[in-house]
Formats: C-alpha cells, structure tokens, sequence
C-alpha cells in the first residue's frame, strides 16, 4: 500500500527514529514507529495514533534496529561510521564487510559496490523477520540500483528496496524512492530527555 516517512538518525549517540503513516484500505490511519535508542530497538504500530496493533521489543529488535542503522549509515551517512566502534575489511574489489558495536551488541555487513564506491546493496543475517512461527533470522539487503543528486550536491540513493531471502524466494516488501530534496544534514538534536520521551511515546 501507499506510505510516507520520515527519519532522523543522530551520529552523536547511536540513535535511529522512523515513522511511517498509511491508511489501512484507504482509509484508516495507521503510524508505525521503528526506534533504536539507548542500547533498545522497538516497532510499534497503532491505529488513529491510539489503537496499539503491533508492538515489538526485546533482543532481536536491539539487534534489528542497530543493523537498520548501520544500514542508514553506510546509504546516507558514512561519516557516521569513523568511530573506535566500527570495524571494516577489504572482500575484494567490489565489496567490504563493516560491523558496528553499541550498547554489548556488534551487527555485521557485506557492503558491495560500484566502480565509484558508491554501495550496490547492503546484505545482512543480523535482522530477524516476523513470521508466522516467530522471529527467524534471515538475509536481509537494500540493493541501490541508482544514485542521484540532492541536497547541496550531495549523491543519495534513488529507487530502493528492502528485501528478506527466503528458503522459499525472495521478499520485496518495501519499494521506494527518496526525496532527494528532503535531505538535512548536521541538523541538531534535541536533549537526551526530550527524544527519550518522544520514542517512548
């Protein structure tokens, strides 16, 4: 169905939020939020913002949202990514794998890319889908096919998607675009207080 959203992602302390809004059949309203904030991930959809349908917390969310992260990072940010916590290796020429540590939890990736260096697609294990029988951990990627022009000159991705690899296929089931216009940079955050109350929420 249809969505929009919207993020903002903090370098100072490894923070991720995201919110997406669709109506359900049209109509409905729904918000879902995707947090990583102190150490914790959690997604949380609720109906005209009251109804509360999916809310998920725990370990595999920790690790979830930190791999989202340094999957945002490695697509939007990559400054990010200098710091002691992050570890990088050379594959070969078209590819190098990165891990990033936070909070007792280290996440890992196979970044592959063009003859530019600009990411081809992001693979990872270290996300877990919900199925039917439970969370179950499965690649996971981002493949870029295209990078365009946005805010102040910089390169972003163009058409994207997410996509689990199943014993039984693959499952796209997010395919968008960015707004190469909605990008800001070094925007500053809010107190520690005031986004732990916000995600929370």
């Amino acid at each position: 169905m249809p969505a929009e959203a919207w993020q903002y992602n903090s370098a100072i302390t490894v923070a991720r939020v995201f919110i997406l809004r669709v109506r359900l059949a049209g109509v409905i309203p729904m918000t879902g939020k995707d947090i990583y904030f102190d150490g914790h991930g959690r997604m949380l959809g609720k109906l005209l913002g009251l109804i509360t349908v999916a809310d998920g917390k725990g370990e595999e969310f920790d690790i979830g949202e930190l791999t989202t992260y340094l999957n945002d990072a490695v697509l939007f940010a990559p400054s990010f990514l200098l710091r002691p916590e992050v570890r990088w290796a050379e594959v070969d020429g078209n590819s190098f794998d990165v891990s990033l540590r936070d909070a007792g939890r280290s996440v890992s990736a196979r970044v592959f890319i063009d003859g530019r260096g600009a990411p081809l697609d992001f693979a990872t294990t270290d996300r877990f889908i919900d199925l039917p029988g439970g969370p179950r951990q499965a690649e996971w990627r981002t493949p870029i096919p295209e990078w365009v022009v946005g805010a102040n000159g910089r390169l972003v991705p163009g058409p994207f998607k997410c996509v689990w690899t199943l014993p039984e296929g693959e499952f796209s089931y997010i395919e968008g675009r960015l707004d190469p216009a909605g990008f800001a940079f070094n925007v500053p955050p809010t107190t520690k207080e005031e986004s732990a109350q916000r995600a929370a929420a």
